[in-house]
């Protein structure tokens, strides 16, 4: 279920603070929610993969917890991020 190496670095550039950025609070949001639904369409399929859904469920706690990070530290940047990927705001 990992993500190819084009997708990564394409997503990476998109949302990279300054150029060779790889590791900042939004690419690893970015990143976890395309594994998210990559791995929501995949359980679609097969509804009995339980080990992949325990995977989901970690991922989407780790980005839930990033994002309340993120908008404890850079609310600017928050905002900008959960509009480009369509997530909700509680």
């Amino acid at each position: 279920m990992a993500l190819d190496s084009a997708k990564k670095a394409e997503i990476v550039a998109k949302f990279a603070r300054k150029p060779g950025d790889t590791g900042s609070t939004e690419v690893q949001i970015a990143l976890l929610s395309t594994r998210i639904s990559e791995l929501t369409e995949h359980l679609k399929i097969y509804k009995k993969d339980f080990s992949s859904r325990l995977g989901l469920l970690k991922l989407v706690g780790k980005r839930k917890r990033l994002l309340t990070y993120l908008k404890r530290k850079n609310y600017q940047s928050y905002t900008k991020i959960i509009s480009e990927l369509g997530l909700r705001d509680k």
